[in-house]
């Protein structure tokens, strides 16, 4: 059901350069290659036979272990020599590792080395072995005198050449593999265990057994830096006990303490200390009872993270997805495997449904990547549902902390923490779950927290790793369409979650896809803003000059990024083809013509290269649409029509908005043409320069303004191509034509602009407003207001509109770019001025725009708004 994805970091010792040999991508003649016939030439493979004794336990074995390998074809070269490190001694992971080497065809580790330097007749080296301890209890011995004897004939002979590759064997933390509930109490964790207990976690857990090879090490390369010989020992041994902790931290999470032990280090620190003096001192309250509220707010915060929980879980959420979806797929998932072993990974979701954090950290545990911690509504600490979330890694913070120092002191604290230990971390920066299908504009609060942290203690670099989460249905749908009609949201309720999820269980939900976007790393940021930092610990008190920069860079990226990840599927490209027409409904015919167009936009201009389209026909998708329930058919003689209808309408503009991105460029040259016939190249291109830093914002666009003029440019030609645009000769001056009156082309050309129509109509309605009002006559949020009567009302007399037309946030966040541009300021006693750029902008809308609409805003916009009637928050009824 769910697609994986692999990949291992390459290993280097610190401080100098490494060859790793790694052909994780080989293609199948190289894979082939690689896996020779188990009793294949010993000059090639290195097979041997092994000893009696490894033959009778390995076939005592067998039954219980099947191995995973990742990655499936493990980064060795047959060249040179091979000898494996193993991080612990054990005749079971001897086999085991024996096992995996002969099913991928490399040399055994039975067999010994050419000129045999480790003098024992066998290729593996063991960093550390177990002894028995006081009561029996097992003990560590880390120094290795095999892999000591490996350095020193290095030495000794120039010519020798070992390749040295780490293998991590983890029992009972395979990606995709389950077993029974009580294996769970013996699945890999970071007790050293003795032999008995490894006996029953292989009997549990074998068949769930993850070996993973890394590069090779580079020997000679550490030979060749002339250490003394025991201090080159010490360094490979910790070099390679590093790696293995890092190995260990991706696949089942850093070493946790308690709740109790993280929560009394949070109370404890210098920071929340002084907030508590600070409480204490404002409020008159005494020392001791501003520590215990400090102490209530860290237990209310604390994740209480449990793996025998979090692997419960996977078993029952796997029944969960199958029985509601048609399936999860993974995207990019191998460029998240390259770039977490060794640095704090921030997960940043787009935030659509309450199913996002349990399907990422799902996946992300059945690929053999640890599950986050996640940032969650103190509204989800339900009775039941609340300890078992905080089980599986869930902390709660409260929705506003403003005016509470001493809460916003304990929850940094936490947050740090959990960046000192090394912690992922999720959440949403959008704060809430997207009710119109766009991501909203981001909250710096947790960014900044994060940020601060790292900044205290910046002990590994931190990566956020933006995910984006498409659905092809809502189990949420109901309640959206509820609340876009202007119902009230519904708080949460056990009672309310049970009715829901039987309601969830008797539907299909489609397919779900999650999209790994590009990582932003933290310190690429700093090194473009922060002047003067150094790369050291700052106070947690002091906030840089450069501190609130680098936040919303930060903030804009991940949002960038999370769109640049986006995934096309079937319903996405229905919605945006038939809401583009006033009754949501087209021709067959039409309707297939357009869909395939939509395609080759996507597949002719890519978007970037982490953009994923359905593969599915224009013919596909409209079977795939009839089957989901999201259009019907009416036959008709003259050839069947496919409509959206009624409720399936307006919820569809959701999934219409989470791909309106990706048809910026296309819809804005349509636009173009909606209503003038003839128009320059120049002139199109630019209108698109004046015009894009509205849609940047609005749709979180990746590029400069430079570059969408380019993109546009391209865009021009494909229409050419496709014949909906002409080109008159150049003596013209590079005039676009389009088609006379109702043809196919003029058509097509009407349904790429819908998409970003309306957008371009809330622009007018703001900036008409403003002129019509004239200099200093509106305050910000007066403008809003009105902004958004004005939308209702326009809707009301044309076609319905979609929900997100008449959306107050949208226009403050038109208001608030056009500030930043300084097209208008604010004047001392809060109201709007301008001067004539906002003008010139007024006029360049007559061209976009027609008549007749114009003549409507304008008419709207001249007049007050009326005292009584309906409030601002009121909204009317519309269609899609």
């Amino acid at each position: 059901m769910v697609s994986r994805g692999g990949g291992a970091g390459p290993l280097r010792p610190r401080g100098r350069g490494g060859s790793g040999h790694r052909q994780s991508g080989a293609d199948p003649g190289q894979r082939h290659a690689l896996r020779l016939p188990a009793m294949a030439d010993a000059t090639l493979t290195g097979y041997v036979r092994p000893p009696w004794w490894a033959r009778l336990f390995e076939a005592l074995l067998k039954p219980w272990i099947e191995i995973v390998r990742d990655p499936e074809v493990p980064p060795v070269t047959l060249d040179r020599p091979v000898c494996y490190v193993l991080e612990h001694y054990g005749i079971s992971n001897m086999l085991i590792l024996d096992r995996a080497c002969r099913e991928a065809g490399l040399p055994s580790p039975l067999a010994p080395l050419p000129g045999d330097p480790l003098g024992r007749g066998r290729a593996y080296v063991a960093l550390s072995r177990r002894r028995k301890g006081g009561m029996g209890r097992p003990a560590n011995r880390t120094h290795s005198d095999a892999l000591a004897r490996l350095l020193m004939a290095h030495r000794l002979n120039p010519a020798l050449d070992v390749q040295l590759v780490p293998v991590s064997i983890l029992v009972g933390r395979a990606p995709d593999r389950q077993s029974g509930w009580f294996s769970v109490l013996f699945s890999e964790n970071w007790a050293l265990v003795g032999r008995f207990r490894r006996l029953l976690a292989i009997l549990l857990n074998g068949r769930d057994t993850l070996v993973r090879f890394s590069p090779a090490f580079p020997v000679r390369e550490i030979v060749g830096e002339d250490l003394p010989h025991e201090r080159a020992v010490r360094k490979t041994a910790r070099v390679l006990r590093g790696h293995f902790r890092r190995v260990r931290e991706a696949v089942i999470g850093p070493d946790l303490s308690t709740r109790r032990l993280l929560v009394d280090r949070v109370v404890d620190a210098e920071p929340v200390r002084r907030a508590i003096a600070d409480t204490a001192r404002r409020e008159n309250i005494s020392p001791a009872e501003a520590w215990k509220k400090a102490y209530k707010y860290a237990w209310e915060i604390a994740a209480d993270y449990s793996h025998p929980v979090v692997r419960s879980l996977s078993f029952g959420l796997t029944a969960f997805w199958n029985r509601i979806y048609d399936g999860v797929q993974v995207h990019h998932l191998d460029s998240l495997k390259a770039v977490a072993p060794g640095r704090e990974v921030i997960y940043v979701p787009s935030h659509r449904s309450h199913m996002d954090y349990l399907l990422l950290s799902y996946l992300l545990y059945r690929n053999g990547i640890v599950p986050p911690h996640i940032v969650a509504g103190i509204n989800l600490n339900m009775p039941v549902i609340g300890p078992i979330l905080r089980r599986g890694g869930a902390f709660f913070i409260r929705r506003s902390i403003k005016g509470n120092a001493l809460y916003a002191a304990v929850l940094g604290e936490y947050v740090a923490q959990l960046v000192a230990e090394g912690f992922s971390i999720e959440y949403f920066i959008e704060g809430g779950r997207s009710r119109t299908g766009r991501l909203l504009q981001p909250k710096g609060g947790m960014i900044a927290m994060t940020l601060r942290a790292f900044l205290r203690s910046p002990r590994r670099p931190v990566v956020f790793q933006p995910v984006y989460i498409g659905y092809e249905k809502l189990i949420e749908g109901d309640s959206y369409l509820d609340e876009l009609t202007g119902r009230p949201k519904q708080k949460e309720s056990i009672g309310a979650l049970v009715v829901a999820a039987m309601g969830v269980l008797r539907r299909r939900y489609g397919q779900v896809a999650v999209s790994f976007g590009e990582p932003i790393h933290l310190e690429e940021v700093l090194a473009k803003h922060a002047e003067g930092w150094d790369g050291g610990a700052i106070d947690p008190e002091e906030k840089p000059a450069w501190f609130g920069a680098v936040v919303d860079e930060l903030a804009e990226r991940i949002n960038v990024n999370i769109n640049r990840a986006a995934d096309v599927n079937p319903i996405n490209l229905l919605a945006v083809v038939l809401l583009a027409t006033p009754k949501h409904s087209m021709d067959e015919a039409d309707l297939l013509a357009q869909l395939a167009l939509s395609k080759k936009l996507l597949s002719a201009l890519p978007y970037s290269d982490r953009v994923t389209v359905t593969p599915m026909s224009p013919e596909q998708v409209v079977a795939y649409g009839e089957a989901m329930g999201v259009i019907r058919r009416i036959r008709h003689p003259l050839g069947d029509v496919l409509a959206m209808e009624g409720d399936t309408a307006v919820l569809q503009s959701y999934f219409r908005n989470n791909v309106l991105h990706l048809f910026a460029a296309p819809a804005w040259i349509a636009l173009c043409f909606q209503n003038n016939r003839r128009i320059s190249r120049a002139g199109v291109l630019r209108l698109g320069r004046t015009i894009y830093p509205f849609v940047k914002g609005e749709l979180f666009l990746p590029w400069s303004e430079a570059e969408f003029a380019e993109r546009l440019d391209a865009t021009i030609d494909l229409f050419i191509a496709e014949g909906l645009l002409s080109l008159a000769s150049e003596d013209e001056g590079g005039i676009l034509t389009r088609g006379p009156g109702q043809t196919d082309e003029v058509f097509r050309l009407r349904s790429i602009a819908h998409s970003l129509q309306q957008a371009f109509e809330r622009y007018f309605i703001a900036v008409a407003t403003l002129v019509r009002r004239g200099p200093r006559s509106i305050s910000a949020s007066e403008l809003e207001n009105f902004c958004q009567l004005a939308a209702q009302r326009l809707s009301l007399l044309y076609a319905p509109a979609a929900p997100e037309f008449f959306d107050k946030s949208l226009f403050r966040g038109f208001i608030a770019r056009l500030r930043e541009l300084k097209l208008v300021w604010p004047c001392p006693d809060g109201k709007l001025d301008f001067d004539d750029a906002l003008r010139a902008w007024d006029k360049d809308a007559k061209i976009v725009l027609g008549r007749e609409l114009r003549q409507t805003i304008t008419h709207i916009t001249s007049e007050p708004a009326a005292p009584a009637g309906r409030s601002s928050g009121e909204q009317p009824a519309y269609g899609g």
